[in-house]
């Protein structure tokens, strides 16, 4: 990141690469003085108007100083703050799924435990969605009012607290509600993490969202893999199972304090935003962009094949014959895809001017997947599996187009919330209506014809979403379009 900084100070000009550190005082702070070289030379120059020269020499001297100083101590800053929040995104990200992938393991158990009836039940896997719509929308206003570093750190503090107590209050109200808290945590987190790669990791979008989702999909498939055998190792007990995940969130939660208490050294990594862009993204209206909506469209229809596919795809194949201890390994197969698929797909997508061909593979492998699994789900059901753990990496390609879409971190906080929010109220009422489909037609044919049409306007909305353009362009270009006499 330094030598990104070094390039855009020597770009404009100014004379110490310190510089870059007066920037995000506000708009008046290059007006001011821009770097200790240029003070100096502005204050050589009004000497000679003035006729004071020892001030000017004072002036000067002062300027290189605290150049030399800044030189020395900020790069250090940038440094170890920097490596900070690697670690505070694979933390986090690690921290993102588990609270709903252990739940789902051990469901049944909880169901006889808090006496919840089927119906309640299945109202609790709704809730991830709708918690995520909701919350995450009040992310960018807790972000500009707090900073990223300081929401993501209370947000860990939130799912950490929602894991720990929510087996211990007794009833199903207190589950739900400790529910709740930790997925008010997540959801602000997965709106952030975008905006914190984009300000801290301008020039490396591709890799970091890549490193961030890769995570998420490890603790996704890691949660759902070992929640019965830590359960059973621990006693047998379900609140024990449940519980014992607070504690990588308690882990998560140490590397963002440093930043929080550090504000200085948390902004350390700021991306440096023109004024014109700042100005922009002040009055930037995300509804108005095309972009933003193709991109919400996208987001939710690959949540909701992602959805079916983890609530679902083992009831198919465990009609079609196969073993039900198989039917698990096979959607373990089909979450694993995406731990290395999800850090490969963003560092390729970055690299094209288009994302649209990459929208168009994933979806080309969804709808093989949904073909075999229509019309011979148990005969290729290796094949399949993996075919739908392609097609569910539209997520880390979502997440890389958010930070790809916007200019600068707090247009891609904008463009996330709106994306997310919106895509996750997509995406709740396609698991419900496979499963009405399911129990009325008594069969998979209905249901996963409803897969494979979803997946054909995921791919169209993809590639609209993909084309290269920013959303702050795209809403400028319309209130022009709109001026009297334009």
């Amino acid at each position: 990141m330094a030598s990104e900084e070094e390039k855009t100070t020597n770009s404009t000009g100014a004379g110490a690469p310190t510089s870059t550190k007066t920037a995000p005082a506000g708009p008046a702070g290059p007006a001011a003085g821009s770097s200790g070289a240029g003070t100096s030379a502005t204050g050589i120059s009004g000497a000679g108007t003035s006729g004071t020269g020892a001030s000017a020499a004072g002036a000067s001297a002062a300027g290189a100083s605290l150049a030399r100083g800044s030189k020395g101590e900020q790069p250090a800053t940038r440094a170890w703050a920097t490596r900070l929040v690697v670690v505070g995104i694979v933390l986090a990200a690690l921290n993102l799924r588990p609270a709903i992938t252990s739940l789902g393991a051990l469901l049944e158990e909880v169901r006889d435990g808090l006496g919840m009836s089927g119906t309640l039940a299945g109202l609790l896997t709704s809730v991830p969605p709708l918690c995520f719509a909701v919350f995450g929308s009040l992310a960018p206003r807790f972000a500009r009012r707090f900073g990223p570093p300081a929401v993501v750190c209370a947000g860990m503090v939130a799912i950490a607290t929602g894991l720990l107590i929510r087996p211990f209050l007794g009833g199903t109200a207190g589950f739900l509600a400790a529910s709740a808290l930790a997925l008010m945590g997540i959801a602000v987190s997965n709106v952030l993490m975008p905006v914190i790669v984009k300000r801290w990791f301008p020039d490396r979008v591709g890799s970091m969202t890549g490193l961030y989702s890769m995570a998420l999909a490890l603790g996704t498939s890691l949660a759902a893999a070992v929640t019965v055998p830590v359960t059973d190792a621990l006693g047998g007990s379900w609140r024990t199972g449940l519980a014992v995940w607070a504690t990588i969130a308690v882990v998560a939660v140490v590397p963002w304090i440093p930043l929080v208490r550090h504000r200085a050294a948390g902004e350390a990594g700021a991306e440096h935003v023109p004024a014109a862009v700042r100005r922009q993204d002040e009055a930037l209206r995300i509804t108005h962009s095309r972009t933003a909506w193709a991109l919400a469209c996208f987001f939710g229809l690959q949540a909701t094949a992602a959805y079916i596919t983890m609530g679902w795809m083992p009831q198919i194949f465990r009609d079609a014959g196969v073993p039900a201890g198989e039917a698990g390994v096979l959607l373990a197969v089909t979450m694993a895809m995406g731990v290395p698929l999800a850090f490969v797909i963003p560092r390729v997508a970055t690299r094209l001017p288009h994302q649209g061909p990459v929208v168009a593979a994933l979806g080309a492998c969804g709808l093989a997947g949904y073909a075999g699994l229509y019309f011979a789900p148990a005969g290729g059901a290796w094949a399949w599996a993996l075919l739908c753990g392609i097609s569910n990496c539209a997520f880390p390609l979502a997440l890389t187009m958010v930070g790809m879409r916007a200019k600068s971190s707090a247009g891609v906080a904008k463009l996330s919330a709106f994306a997310q929010s919106t895509g996750y109220l997509i995406s709740i009422p396609g698991p419900l209506l496979v499963g009405v489909l399911y129990q009325h037609s008594g069969g998979w044919g209905l249901p996963i014809a409803l897969m494979a049409g979803l997946m054909v306007p995921q791919i169209a909305v993809g590639i609209v979403a993909g084309r290269d353009r920013t959303v702050e362009d795209e809403v400028a270009a319309r209130a022009a379009a709109a001026r009297p006499g334009a």
